[in-house]
């Protein structure tokens, strides 16, 4: 018991930092193969996944700045081979695995992603038929994606070369490794942007590597490669490995080729074929064109012998024309007797008697019109004059001077208005008595002093024969 009293005390934090150090130093640096899951992508950019086997459970973490150069994705249930170093979390006191790499657990794990990527992008309609682009019949301009050392690319410039020379423009890409796949995503976009400096843009594009394993060809499975051929605006031809060998851009591109050099017949037709058909072409439509001419010739004989001669074809017309001839003569002869006789009758009317009589009597007729306009204008302009007169008086009758001629007198204020009432009169205030003779200046108040007598205004003059003033 005393020596268990003797025994050094650690803190919490003192004995999981020497754990660590302890697990860090024994496991420096390990592969561990298992299966993945609960895997979760942080927002922070962490990855946190367990790596499991048939007994065990152990916890797996990739820090953020490892995410980006991973060759493979983690993805739930996929078996993998990670590498890197085991450590401890002292905040919930418990090992995990620091991973720096993950790969696929053999060929069989890489079968069961391909086929799960596939099944994925087949979903988004990437692979339907009816996205697929017709290959132009003869492209004047043929990109080609591929590695510039490689024999593929002298393979397509001989095949083009003895089929029907055409330009090429070729993009020196990786065709495996870990660059290989950005650079063929690049590069089929990069033709897509064409026209830029002075390039033609491509009819065409070819995709092409040699054969190799799974492994080799991988860089043409990467989504990034198939999104990139899907969305390529120019038929493209995939021509990758050899004709066993498939990969997931074969299913995206317009049209794929068992090799490369099979890309470069699919891309161009055979020169002298051509020219072969076009001269087979020329030799049938001279024949055809002969013995149409011959067939019509003869035709044109055998009408010939059955038409009839051409005083017999235009007999019955020229007669028919005579006859029609000396209609119109006679008929003519008629109308210009008839616009005689009236012209003569028209004649007879317009002698300068007659005229003379027609101007009397009309300068009678308006003689007479105008003393009727003038009778009329008089009378109504008495009637108008009686009816003012009218209107007059009654304007006279209803209006206030009428009133002031029997004494009344009208009350203002300086400010003009009428003072309708005493209540509205204070004692001291300036005002204006208007009578039917003139106005009187006044002030209101018991001891006011009197004011000056106003200049008399004339009375107005009733209106005699005219309106007057009618205020």
């Amino acid at each position: 018991m005393s020596d268990r009293t003797n025994l050094p005390e650690f803190s919490v934090s003192e004995i999981s930092a020497a754990l660590k150090r302890t697990v860090e130093d024994a496991f420096p640096f390990v592969r561990v193969r298992g299966e993945i899951s609960g895997l979760k992508f942080h927002s922070s950019g962490h990855v946190y996944f367990d790596l499991k086997d048939e007994k065990c459970v152990i916890n797996a973490v990739i820090w953020k700045g490892a995410v980006r150069a991973l060759k493979v994705k983690p993805q739930a249930g996929l078996e993998v081979v990670c590498t890197g170093r085991v450590s401890t979390y002292g905040g919930s006191s418990r090992y995990q695995l620091i991973v720096e790499q993950v790969e696929l657990a053999g060929l069989g794990a890489l079968m069961a992603m391909l086929e799960e990527r596939k099944k994925r992008l087949a979903a988004e309609g990437l692979f339907d038929p009816t996205r697929k682009k017709k290959l132009p019949f003869l492209p004047e301009v043929i990109g080609v994606v591929t590695s510039p050392t490689g024999a593929v690319i002298r393979d397509i410039m001989h095949r083009l070369s003895d089929r029907f020379p055409r330009r090429v423009l070729l993009w020196p890409v990786a065709v495996q490794g870990d660059r290989a796949a950005g650079e063929i995503a690049a590069a089929i976009r990069g033709f897509s942007a064409f026209p830029r400096d002075g390039l033609p843009r491509p009819d065409v594009l070819i995709v092409a590597r040699g054969g190799g394993s799974i492994e080799d060809l991988m860089a043409f499975n990467e989504e990034d490669v198939v999104r990139a051929v899907a969305e390529c605006p120019i038929p493209l031809i995939s021509a990758v490995g050899h004709e066993t060998d498939t990969t997931l851009i074969d299913f995206v591109s317009d049209v794929r080729a068992p090799t490369p050099t099979a890309a470069a017949e699919m891309a161009v037709p055979v020169r002298s074929e051509l020219l072969s058909q076009t001269m087979d072409l020329e030799r049938r439509l001279v024949r055809c064109s002969s013995v149409q001419m011959d067939r019509r010739r003869e035709t044109l004989r055998h009408l010939a012998r059955v038409l009839p001669r051409a005083d017999q074809l235009f007999a019955a017309p020229r007669q028919r024309f005579d006859s029609a001839a000396e209609r119109l003569t006679n008929a003519l002869r008629r109308n210009l007797e008839v616009h005689t006789r009236a012209f003569v009758e028209a004649s007879a009317l317009l002698r300068p008697a007659g005229l003379r009589n027609r101007i009397a009597q009309g300068a009678e007729r308006a003689k007479a019109l105008e003393m009727r306009l003038d009778r009329c204008h008089r009378t109504r302009l008495s009637e108008a004059g009686r009816r003012l007169q009218g209107l007059v008086r009654v304007l006279d009758s209803v209006s206030y001077r009428a009133v002031l001629a029997r004494g009344f007198a009208l009350v203002r204020g300086d400010d003009g208005r009428v003072k309708r009432a005493a209540a509205a009169i204070a004692t001291g205030e300036s005002m204006t008595l208007t009578f039917a003779d003139g106005a009187v200046p006044v002030v209101a108040g018991e001891n006011a002093a009197p004011p000056k007598p106003a200049k008399p205004r004339p009375a107005p003059k009733k209106a005699q024969g005219n309106q007057g003033d009618l205020f």
